[in-house]
């Protein structure tokens, strides 16, 4: 008789998947800022096998059927929240991607098996049938649960919100539909995770469809309408319990962290800018009792003195580079928190083993609006870190230079020519970049890296 095992990529719990194999290949969107030229997008893969001939190079792509879907976010179809004690799908395996169009709304669906350097698109999710099914657009972070495929929308297709949060079955990619039964005072959205063990989904804000596709506004963001709140939810019930404002000053609560220890509550959220100093900042949400939620400043990162002459328009008025915290990543036990700060050009390490007191460990500097920090193989950058990715065993992290289309050309009127780049991690603290490692993408934007196998924010745990 057949026997059904569970994917040999999924683990119980976080402990056990840092002791996974080292990843070979990753997984690479990469968008035409021009899409009037009609070049597609595209999903490449590139080699990480140090072993190999072509180490960091790229050695797949796939191109898109249409033109100007703006390739943003995506993730995997199933993941180790499948092994969770009530998951109705244990034996479906770590196979497709889901790739959305952040600018289009179209989900492409990617096979990539049976040869992983060669994907293939197998379904293709048209705009109409998303907005049709669940009333939501411009579909942004991809999590694979243990019932579905989880996917959070900015807004409606109108432009306007509210945004939320929808569901994909997770073997015939068949869209099911808005996931909230009350979604409560909640409007804005963006980034969301879970605490599966307590049955708890945090969502954050960033703005509407119309807030954000053409840049950032600056009356909406002086005005402090960006996003700059948590919402807690009941997973199960799928309500909408309480909200978490850290105030209008602090705009864009985007990327969410949670602790990978089931058995925890607490976790961070980056915030892109203040509008009092141009900082940007870590806050720490918590749970002391069932509903007794709250949210703190952990890290405070202040902006850099700018001559005005070396400022991009937007800032000149200023005389600063804000740090703009743009992604965050956490290693799998727990102890470090990464941090791309895509305006100054750092990327940095915290120690949080003290999750109410992290302490810095590293920090590397590439890129940068004003610093232009260069790479041994690259010179000096323009981009900064930005989408930031970590193996599982939390010794090596990939990141890449590209925000947003609308957003890069604001920060980086000249136009952000994009990279890839790679830094080795200490398991005491501390990072040395990896100066033989560095992948340039001509005449396109590489945005989010997702590791074969599954990585550092890719999966989901119920076991500690």
């Amino acid at each position: 008789m057949a026997l059904w095992k569970p994917d040999q990529t999924f683990y119980p719990s976080p402990k056990m998947a840092m002791g996974a194999p080292r990843e070979k290949l990753a997984y690479v969107v990469s968008f035409n800022p021009t899409a009037q030229n009609g070049k597609r997008d595209a999903l490449c893969v590139m080699d990480l096998d140090p072993a190999s001939k072509t180490y960091s190079q790229v050695v797949g792509r796939t191109e898109v059927t249409v033109a100007g879907d703006e390739l943003h976010h995506f993730g995997w179809n199933a993941c180790s929240a499948a092994l969770c004690p009530y998951a109705p799908h244990p034996h479906i395996e770590r196979r497709y991607l889901i790739v959305p169009g952040i600018r289009s709304s179209r989900i492409y669906i990617f096979d990539t098996k049976p040869d992983p350097r060669n994907p293939r698109i197998v379904r293709v999710i048209e705009p109409e049938e998303l907005a049709e099914r669940t009333g939501y657009a411009r579909p942004h972070t991809i999590h694979c649960g243990p019932d579905a495929i989880y996917v959070s929308a900015l807004g409606a297709p109108n432009g306007d919100g509210p945004g939320g949060i929808f569901l994909l079955d997770h073997e015939s990619f068949d869209v099911l539909g808005r996931w909230e039964v009350d979604r409560g005072p909640q409007y804005l959205a963006y980034d969301f995770w879970w605490h599966l063990g307590h049955d708890v989904v945090v969502t954050s804000e960033w703005g509407t469809p119309n807030m954000i596709e053409n840049g950032v506004v600056p009356d909406l963001l002086l005005g402090g309408k960006y996003g700059h709140a948590l919402h807690i939810w009941d997973l199960r019930k799928r309500r909408h319990l309480k909200t978490l404002d850290i105030g209008a000053e602090n705009q864009m609560a985007l990327e969410l962290r949670p602790s990978h220890d089931p058995t925890k509550t607490y976790g961070f959220v980056g915030v892109v800018i203040s509008t009092k100093d141009l900082s940007a900042s870590i806050w720490l949400w918590s749970r002391k009792r069932d509903d007794d939620w709250s949210i703190q400043k952990v890290i405070e990162i202040p902006a850099e003195p700018a001559d005005p002459a070396v400022l991009p328009p937007a800032l000149k008025p200023f005389k600063a580079v804000p740090p703009l915290i743009t992604d965050i990543n956490l290693s799998l036990d727990d102890r470090f928190l990464y941090i791309s700060c895509w305006g100054t050009g750092d990327f940095k390490q915290y120690d949080v083993s003290d999750p109410f007191h992290p302490k810095l460990t590293g920090n590397i500097r590439l890129g940068g609006i004003v610093s232009r920090g260069a790479h041994p193989k690259g010179g000096a950058l323009n981009g900064g870190p930005q989408m930031v990715e970590m193996s599982r065993d939390g010794k090596r992290i990939y990141f890449s230079n590209s925000l947003y289309g609308a957003w890069d050309a604001q920060f980086y009127p000249e136009g952000i020519k994009g990279w890839v780049a790679k830094v080795d991690a200490s398991p005491s603290g501390g990072m040395t970049l990896d100066k033989e490692f560095f992948t340039k993408f001509e005449g396109e934007r590489p945005h989010q890296i997702r590791l074969e196998g599954g990585d550092s924010s890719s999966d989901s745990y119920c076991y500690p």
